[in-house]
């Protein structure tokens, strides 16, 4: 499997990023880390390895940037509206130094996004806020209510960045077009999270795939089983 290392600064983040990129053509997708997870957390535990044969086929091509969490929802040193000023930085470095690259070298209009426990708030966050850049949304045992990390705070940059609470208002037209899965096991301690997710995409129309395993917990074994069965939407 073709692998690629790339390293830039960051005029948004203003430091240093490190992202690695599997394949050498398909559909890209770009997959967030879990909390507080590094560039190479996919690779390390063996997600990647889950779809070698969509990546060497040329179905897909996986981005796997690094996270910012312990400088942004994570960091408890600052007021929780630096927290969320944080993450909104990423949120711009996502949108215009990765997604806007792919577009540009692809010609594409949209990307996928992926992401296991954490990372799958940061891909609904990342997919709600802008559904105009996203085709498909592939949720792994995800939360997606993020007042848990703001110690009572709240203010506008909180709403707009809690899928939970900004989604019910939104009416972009893309949302109804976005391929969505929700993904989580039996005893996963996402799973009421996950139905309140899909109770409210259900109430706004917006078709999804609620995908509940059985006898599976909150861990890489579920999300390495799950992985492939979405991105084969994609090899199509």
């Amino acid at each position: 499997m073709k692998e690629e290392y790339v390293k830039w600064y960051s005029p948004n983040l203003s430091k240093e990023i490190e992202m690695l990129v599997f394949g050498h053509y398909g559909y890209p997708v770009i997959v967030f880390p879990s909390t507080k997870g590094r560039y190479f957390e996919s690779k390390d535990f063996k997600l990647i390895d889950s779809v070698a044969h969509l990546v060497n086929d040329g179905k897909v091509k996986i981005y796997c940037p690094d996270s910012v969490d312990a400088y942004s929802w994570y960091n408890k040193s600052i007021h929780p509206a630096e927290r969320v000023k944080n993450h909104i930085w990423y949120d711009k470095f996502i949108e215009e130094e990765v997604v806007n690259a792919i577009r540009e070298s692809f010609g594409v209009s949209q990307v996928a996004v992926a992401g296991a426990s954490f990372g799958g708030y940061h891909a609904a966050n990342f997919a709600f806020r802008h559904p105009d850049l996203v085709s498909h949304l592939f949720c792994m045992s995800a939360a997606f209510d993020i007042r848990d990390f703001m110690d009572g705070y709240y203010d506008d940059n909180v709403y707009f960045n809690s899928p939970i609470d900004f989604l019910p208002g939104s009416d972009h037209p893309d949302l109804w077009k976005m391929n969505i899965a929700l993904g989580f096991g039996e005893w996963d301690i996402c799973r009421d999270a996950n139905l309140h997710m899909s109770h409210l995409l259900n109430e706004k129309g917006i078709t999804h795939w609620l995908d509940e395993r059985r006898w599976a917990v909150h861990d890489w074994p579920i999300w390495r089983s799950m992985f492939p069965d979405y991105l084969a939407q994609l090899a199509n």
